[in-house]
């Protein structure tokens, strides 16, 4: 686990990057974790993604799949990889500060 300054305030990531404590996700982290995956700025198509991602978190305990996420976002899988090239499920759960989704390498 690595302690970083995020926004200011310091949190615990796993060996993957991922937020330990799900709850002290801010909007102000999520900006600092996209641009560490090399996403700036964050556009109103990349937020959908992430707050689509935190409350289904929320609800069901697990963020859900890209094919998951491409049928029920309303962000299409082709635009999903467009706006999170590196992984869309992968890269928009650690943004959105939960923990990486069942089935992601």
């Amino acid at each position: 686990m690595t302690t970083m300054t995020l926004a200011g305030i310091d949190v615990e990531l796993n060996d993957e990057g991922f937020l330990v404590d799900p709850s002290q996700w801010t909007e102000a982290m999520a900006i600092d974790l996209a641009g560490k995956e090399g996403i700036d700025p964050l556009t109103e198509e990349h937020w959908k993604v992430v707050h689509f991602m935190r409350s289904e978190y929320l609800a069901k305990g697990s963020g859900p799949s890209v094919r998951v996420l491409g049928k029920t976002s309303g962000v299409t899988i082709k635009e999903l990889y467009q706006l999170f090239p590196k992984g869309p499920a992968k890269t928009a759960a650690k943004i959105a500060g939960i923990p990486k989704p069942k089935g992601c390498i």
